[in-house]
């Protein structure tokens, strides 16, 4: 036994360590050298006098952008590298534990029964496993493409911000007169609908700020003339709160001090943008109209004729130019009608699939919408299955008419072809993983967007396997209103604070159908904190939900009554009403009460505790979270 835990389980371990981390470290180290060598080549530069030859000047100005584009291509090798093991260890570290697992269960004879008793647990960590290996290919291809856009496109693929301009700027700090000035490198960010200009002193070798930041509003910018300074690239920036006393401040180029111009509405800017590029989406003929619906049936009743066992049905693509002559023929009124995919050879099942898939590709707005599509990824990133499939069956009610319909349609159809899966090998999980980016294309094409793809695969998972229910039933409005399933609702009281002496934190291991979006993804201004030196990471947190900070979007109706207050801290006010659970609550004291959606609690009243109830519920009586009910 301790010789098969060395096969099967020590020494995968140590070979992912080896050659996936040991590789990783070698390109940290290679982007660590390269950057100390930018910035040096960079500070050297800055300092060159403007009064040198045009030649000698352009031979460095040459230089240095030779230089910023190697730099740039190893910085997006280095990102990629880090997105792939941070995808590859969630597997290659598990696999190896389940190999040497069914290693001791097959040698252990008297164990047999203990075996089939985890034999569930097994499979469906299996089945997780290649799911997840799955996502991570998809994943990893998106990602691969992003980064050929933005090397094709550098100036078009701009990060998403929430500030009109940011960036380093090496600015003048003034000494008295027998010791000059000094230049010192900021972190600089700028808002121009509230002219409030912030800097941070930061140093890259050191990987960190310096010292406090400071912010200011802007009175006026003025662009330096080179007679007047000894460097290039210069221009003022004057603060409201000192008239008459410009900061002098530098550009890494000429292009970028253009820029700052046109953000802090200086003299002689050009027109730039710092926010996000929107990425324009194809404006082909696809269209959700009656020849939308007539391509779509046609192309589902060909699949389900002539290949609906094909293996890799959907996965396995057709010929580009095959695809978009079957495209152009079916956006054709004419040509669509005389055209007979169920009994034609002239076209490949495979080519009728992609030419499906491109026609959903180059609708105008995806079937499930720019407007909800946070709404669905927000269920598909936490909570118990049953919640998952309520919010989305919320949800999908929500979409237009015709969106609804047309989804109805495929997701039928995609059910039939999961029925298949033992002849065609397309599971649920594979049809997610190739309908996910289709149906649920983000409006952006960022980072962000790209993490998020495994849950858009989740939705539509969660919609193959709950169909009938999802498209033949109504949602169940107890279970969420409109406002509760919004990003961001404008008016949503603030959650109530922990209990006093309690806890610091209350996770609840449920998913609330108006759980609120994680703060990654609220589209909510940022806060203005200072650049961080490290990337975020790739690996998506488990998100949790606070009874003491509950679900918000229950307005004061929910609670109040006879005019009075539900969360009096200082007196209890009787109110002797029967209240209804909206959201399932999972009990951290033994003073509380554990409920799930729907239980009827009697003789409800406030508590002196402030955003608690108390109440009974099967003859036991304690505290409830105030917005987790509705009074009756």
């Amino acid at each position: 036994m301790a010789l098969s835990v060395t096969e099967t389980l020590i020494k995968p371990l140590e070979k992912f360590r080896k050659e996936q981390l040991g590789a990783v470290k070698e390109e940290k180290k290679k982007f660590d050298k390269e950057t100390e060598k930018n910035y040096s080549l960079i500070d050297k530069h800055l300092t060159l006098s403007a009064r040198k030859k045009d030649s000698h000047l352009q031979e460095a100005d040459l230089q240095v952008e030779q230089n910023r584009q190697h730099f740039y291509e190893l910085s997006l090798e280095y990102v990629c590298k880090l997105q792939e093991i941070q995808e590859r260890k969630k597997f290659e570290f598990v696999e190896p534990m389940l190999s040497f697992f069914q290693g001791m269960f097959t040698f252990y004879h008297q164990g047999h029964e203990l075996s089939k008793d985890f034999n569930h647990y097994k499979m469906e960590l299996q089945i997780n496993i290649q799911n997840t290996r799955n996502r991570f290919e998809g994943t990893r291809s998106e990602v691969e493409e992003l980064m050929n856009k933005i090397r094709q496109n550098p100036k078009d693929q701009k990060r998403a911000s929430q500030f009109t301009a940011e960036g380093y700027l090496y600015v003048q700090e003034k000494r008295p007169a027998p010791f000059g000035s000094s230049w010192v490198k900021h972190y600089c960010m700028y808002r121009k609908t509230a002219k409030k200009f912030n800097m941070i002193p930061f140093e890259h070798r050191s990987g960190g700020k310096l010292g406090d930041g400071e912010a200011f509003f802007l009175k006026e910018c003025t662009k330096r003339h080179m007679d007047s300074t000894d460097r290039r690239f210069c221009f003022d920036i004057e603060a409201a709160d000192r008239p008459g006393v410009p900061l002098t401040v530098q550009a890494f180029s000429e292009e970028e001090r253009k820029q700052w111009l046109e953000a802090l509405g200086g003299k002689e800017a050009l027109f730039h943008t710092f926010n996000r590029a929107i990425v324009p989406r194809p404006e082909g003929g696809a269209q959700l109209d009656k020849m939308g619906f007539t391509i779509l049936r046609k192309c589902i009743s060909a699949v389900e004729t002539r290949g609906i066992n094909d293996q890799g049905l959907y996965r396995v693509v057709g010929v580009s130019s095959k695809v978009q002559r079957l495209l152009s023929m079916l956006m054709d009124v004419k040509m669509c009608n005389e055209l007979d995919l169920e009994n034609s050879a002239d076209w490949e099942v495979k080519t009728v699939t992609s030419a499906l898939k491109q026609y959903l590709r180059s609708l105008p707005e995806p079937l499930m919408t720019y407007e909800l599509h946070r709404d669905f990824i927000v269920p598909a990133k936490s909570g118990s299955p049953e919640s998952r499939v309520n919010a989305i069956h919320f949800l999908v009610h929500k979409l237009p008419e015709k969106n609804k319909e047309m989804l109805d349609i495929l997701v039928k159809h995609l059910t039939n072809v999961s029925s298949h899966s033992k002849q065609n090998l397309m599971t649920v999980a594979n049809l997610g993983v190739v309908f996910g980016p289709t149906l649920m294309r983000p409006q952006e094409e960022t980072v962000a967007a790209i993490m998020d793809l495994k849950f858009q695969n989740i939705v539509v998972e969660i919609l193959i396997e709950n169909h009938e229910k999802i498209f033949r039933t109504s949602p169940d409005t107890t279970f969420a209103e409109p406002t509760c399933l919004s990003a961001s609702p404008p008016n949503a009281p603030p959650r109530q604070s922990k209990r006093q002496g309690q806890r610091t934190k209350r996770p609840v291991a449920v998913y609330n159908l108006c759980l609120e979006l994680e703060e990654g993804d609220s589209p909510s201004p940022l806060k203005e904190d200072p650049p961080s030196s490290s990337q975020d990471s790739l690996s998506t947190p488990s998100p949790t939900t606070s009874a003491a900070h509950g679900p918000p979007g229950l307005d004061g109706n929910h609670l109040a009554a006879d005019g009075g207050s539900c969360g009096d801290a200082t007196a209890t006010t009787v109110i002797n009403r029967k209240a209804r659970a909206v959201y399932p609550c999972e009990a951290e004291h033994s003073s509380e009460l554990s409920f799930e959606i729907g239980a009827i609690f009697e003789d409800v009243q406030t508590s002196r505790e402030p955003g608690w109830l108390e109440g009974t519920l099967n003859g036991k009586r304690g505290l409830i979270p105030q917005n987790y009910v509705k009074l009756l």
